[in-house]
C-alpha cells in the first residue's frame, strides 16, 4: 500500500497530520530546509512531534535540502547529530556537500534524494542509490510512464508529489529568485516569481509562470500498481486545516482502495487551489490550460471547523493492539499486550482473591481491557483465562490495562541507538596562484567563428545536439588547438536518452573527451560513456565537501554556484580545477512547459521570445532541450573591468556565457575578457558576487 506523506509547519499541522492517517510527515528544523518561511520546529518540538508520531506509527522525515555554505557546515552536522539522536527517520537533502557531512556524521540515519536534486531520470536514481540514498523524490514535471519506468529499475525507494503547489521551475535549477530578489529558493527563501504578472510585448498583464496546483486525487491505483512507495502532499507553509483535509481525503482514499469522491474532490478544492486542480503533467498534457491564480474567496468555516474538531478533539486509535489475561487462584494476575510491529510488553498485577458474591468472568476481563479510548490505540482482540470463584477489583484492571499500555508506548517511541561521529571540514589546500583562463561556452554552432577560436579560449562547450548536427564546427575548434567539451541537456527524459547518446557518441568520435554536466541523471550517463566529467552551474557548487564528493565521483572540474560571493568562492577548499561564471544572461528557470507555445500556438522556440514584468524588464526565452523553454536574465553579467578581482579567487577559469549573443558580439567579449578595459557597458549586472543571498 502506498505511504501518504504529509507536510508538518507546526505543531498543529503535524497532529492534523497524524490523527488525518498519514503515514509519514516531513518537517523543518532550523536554517536548514527549503521553508525557511515557515513557522518550523524548536528542538522541544521535535522531540515531542517525534514522540506522537513513533506513537501512531508515523515517520518523521526531516528536510536539509538547500544548499548550505563551509560556514554553516558545522553547525548543520551538529544538527543532523540532534536529529538522529531524537529518532528522526530520515533526512531529505539537495546539497551533495551535506550528504557528505550526513554520511560521515550520522552514517546510521538514512538519507533521501529531496525533488531539490532535480532526479528525472533512471540514471538520476541509480547514481542517488550509489550515494547510499535509500529513496529518491522525482521532480514534479515526469508523466506516467516516465515514473513507470524509474519505478521498474529503480534500485531504490520512488516518492512523488500528488497535491498541491507546482513551481514552474525544475525544482533546484531556479536561480529566479535569488538572481532578481536577493532571496534563494535553494537556500529556503523563494520570494515565488512565478506568482507575479508578466506578459509580452512589453505589458505584464498576464499570469504565464503560476501554474495550478497539481492533484492526482484519481490516480492513486495507478501510483500504486506501477510501483511507487510513498506518495507525497505538498503544503509546508499551509494552515493545519488545510493539512487535516487534504491528509483525511487522500489516507481514506489509499486505505480503501478506491479514488477520491466528488464530495471529497470538492473539499480539496475549498481548502485551497488555484483556479482547480491539474494532472497535466502526469497525464503528459502540457498546455495553458495547466496555468491558474489563487482568488479570493470566502473561507470555507464549517469545513474548517470540521477539521480543528478532528485534530484539536482526543485522540484517535490508530494503532492496533492485541492483549492477554491470566488470571489465576495464587499468582499474580499478568496481562500482556503486543503490535503488529513485533513490540510485546508484559505487566503483573495482584494476586486474586477468592469471590464472596460475584466472581470474575472473562467477559469482565475484556470489557476492562478493550478500554483503550483516548489512547493511540485500538484493541483488535483479548485471549482471558481465568480461573472460577475469583475475585479482582475492576479498579485494578483498569490499572494494569494503563500500565500495560504505557510500557507498549514507551516500546514504540524508544529512541533508535546510532553512532554519531565529528564532523570533519574538507581538507585545506592552497589557491592556485596563477591568472584564470578564459573558457565559453556558446548555445548554438552558429556562435563558434574563426575570430573566436582566433583567441583560444581554454575550452569550448558546446551543447552535445549542436556538436553532433555541425561536425564542422567541432572539427574547426580542435584544429584550432580549442578543447571542446559536450554540453549535456540540464533536462532530459528516460525516453529522450537514446538520442542524447548518440549525439554524445558522434562527439565523442570527433575527439571530444570531456563533458558539462548539471544534474544527477547527466553524471551517470556521461560517466558510463567515459567523459572526463565536468560540473555545471545546475549541481549547485556551494561548499568544500561537495567538491570533495565530486572529486570522489571523478569530476576534473566544477563551475562555482553563482549565488555565492566571490569571498566565498575564494575560500573554497579546491580539490579541482573551479571555474567562475562571468559573463552572460544567467539562467533564471528551466520549465517543462513551453510558455512561448503557450503564448502563440506555434513552436516558434527557435526565435528568442522576450518576456515582460511589472518593472519593465525583458527577459529572453529561448528554447531547451525537448519542447522547454529556459528563461534568462534581463540584464548581462560582466565583468571583464573586474578581472582583478576575480584573479585573486584561485579559479582554473572564467566562463563566459553566450546565450542570445551574435556571433560578432561572441568574439569581441571575449577579446574584452582577454585584454579588458577598465570600462564597464551600461545595463550589465555584477550578479550576486558582491551582494549576499538570502
Amino acid at each position: 500500500m502506498l505511504e501518504l506523506l504529509a507536510p508538518a509547519g507546526s505543531m498543529q499541522a503535524l497532529t492534523a497530520a497524524v490523527y488525518g492517517g498519514a503515514n509519514a510527515v516531513y518537517l523543518g528544523f532550523g536554517d536548514f530546509n527549503a521553508r525557511r518561511n515557515a513557522k518550523n520546529f524548536t528542538r522541544e518540538e521535535v522531540e515531542q512531534g517525534v514522540a506522537l508520531c513513533h506513537l501512531h506509527g508515523v515517520k518523521v522525515y526531516l528536510t536539509m535540502n538547500t544548499l548550505l555554505t563551509d560556514r554553516e557546515l558545522p553547525a548543520a552536522a551538529e544538527f543532523a547529530a540532534q536529529a538522529s539522536a531524537m529518532g528522526i527517520d530520515a533526512v531529505l537533502v539537495q546539497d551533495l556537500g551535506v550528504l557528505r557531512m550526513l554520511r560521515q556524521t550520522v552514517p546510521d540515519l538514512p538519507v533521501h534524494a529531496s525533488t531539490q536534486m532535480s532526479v528525472h531520470t533512471l540514471d538520476g536514481a541509480k547514481l542517488a542509490a550509489d550515494l547510499g540514498m535509500t529513496r529518491v523524490v522525482l521532480a514534479r514535471e515526469l508523466d506516467r510512464s516516465q515514473i513507470e519506468h524509474i519505478c521498474a529499475h529503480s534500485p531504490i525507494e520512488v516518492e512523488v508529489f500528488v497535491h498541491g503547489a507546482l513551481c514552474m521551475c525544475y525544482s533546484g535549477q531556479c536561480f529566479f529568485s535569488s538572481v532578481i530578489g536577493g532571496r534563494s529558493g535553494n537556500r529556503g527563501l523563494c520570494a515565488q516569481p512565478c506568482r507575479m504578472m508578466y506578459g509580452w510585448n512589453g505589458k505584464a498583464d498576464s499570469y504565464p509562470l503560476s501554474l495550478k496546483d497539481m492533484s492526482l486525487a484519481g490516480h492513486l491505483k495507478q501510483l500504486d500498481e506501477i510501483g511507487v512507495t510513498c506518495v507525497k502532499l505538498e503544503g509546508r507553509m499551509k494552515r493545519p486545516e488545510y493539512v487535516s483535509i487534504v491528509t483525511g481525503v487522500y489516507s481514506r482514499a489509499i486505505r480503501e482502495g478506491r479514488e477520491p469522491t466528488a464530495r471529497e474532490l470538492e473539499m480539496l478544492r475549498q481548502a485551497f487551489s488555484r483556479d482547480g486542480f491539474t494532472d497535466g503533467y502526469f497525464m503528459d498534457n502540457k498546455g495553458p490550460h495547466m496555468f491558474g491564480i489563487r482568488r479570493e474567496e470566502e473561507e470555507p468555516k464549517e469545513l474548517f471547523a470540521q477539521a480543528r474538531a478532528a485534530y484539536e478533539g482526543k485522540q484517535p486509535g490508530t494503532v492496533s493492539v492485541y492483549m492477554s489475561a491470566d488470571i489465576r487462584a495464587d499468582r499474580p494476575a499478568r496481562v500482556q499486550a503486543w503490535d503488529e510491529d513485533g513490540n510485546r510488553v508484559q505487566v503483573d498485577g495482584p494476586v486474586p482473591e477468592p469471590a464472596r458474591s460475584v466472581p470474575l468472568t472473562q467477559e469482565k476481563v475484556s470489557a476492562q481491557l478493550e478500554r483503550t479510548g483516548g489512547t493511540a490505540f485500538v484493541c483488535r482482540g483479548v485471549q482471558v483465562q481465568v480461573d472460577e470463584g475469583l475475585s479482582l477489583p475492576l479498579s485494578a484492571l483498569n490499572a494494569l490495562r494503563r500500565e500495560l499500555l504505557d510500557k507498549l508506548s514507551q516500546c514504540r517511541t524508544a529512541l533508535p541507538q546510532r553512532r554519531e561521529n565529528k564532523f570533519v571540514p574538507a581538507p585545506a589546500r592552497a589557491n592556485r596562484n596563477d591568472a584564470p583562463r578564459v573558457t565559453v561556452s556558446v548555445r548554438n554552432a552558429q556562435q563558434i567563428t574563426p575570430e573566436l577560436l582566433a583567441c583560444k579560449p581554454a575550452m569550448l562547450y558546446v551543447p552535445c545536439e549542436e556538436g553532433a548536427a555541425h561536425p564542422d564546427k567541432v572539427e574547426q575548434a580542435m584544429a584550432a588547438g580549442v578543447p571542446v567539451g559536450a554540453i549535456l541537456p540540464r533536462i532530459f527524459w528516460d525516453r529522450e536518452r537514446e538520442s542524447v547518446v548518440r549525439d554524445l557518441e558522434k562527439m565523442r568520435e570527433l575527439g571530444v573527451s570531456d563533458a558539462l554536466v548539471a544534474t544527477p541523471g547527466a553524471i551517470r550517463l556521461a560517466k558510463e560513456m567515459g567523459f572526463a566529467l565536468r560540473a555545471d552551474f545546475g549541481l549547485g557548487v556551494f561548499n568544500s565537501l561537495t567538491l570533495e564528493q565530486l572529486g570522489e565521483l571523478g569530476f576534473v572540474s566544477a563551475t562555482a554556484s553563482f549565488e555565492l560571493r566571490l569571498a566565498q568562492i575564494r575560500d573554497l577548499c579546491k580539490n579541482m580545477d573551479v571555474e567562475l561564471m562571468a559573463y552572460g544572461r544567467l539562467p533564471l528557470m528551466i520549465t517543462e512547459n513551453c510558455i512561448v507555445h503557450n503564448h502563440t500556438g506555434k513552436h516558434s522556440c527557435h526565435q528568442t521570445s522576450l518576456l515582460t514584468d511589472r518593472k519593465g524588464e525583458r527577459f529572453p526565452v529561448v528554447k531547451a532541450y525537448g519542447c522547454r523553454n529556459e528563461i534568462l536574465n534581463a540584464r548581462t553579467l560582466y565583468l571583464a573591468d573586474k578581472r582583478a578581482d576575480w584573479d585573486a579567487l584561485g579559479l582554473w577559469a572564467a566562463r563566459l556565457y553566450f546565450t542570445t549573443e551574435s556571433p560578432e558580439q561572441c568574439a569581441q567579449i571575449l577579446r574584452e575578457y582577454i585584454h579588458p578595459s577598465a570600462v564597464a557597458p551600461e545595463g550589465i549586472t555584477r550578479g550576486l558576487y558582491y551582494r549576499a543571498v538570502e
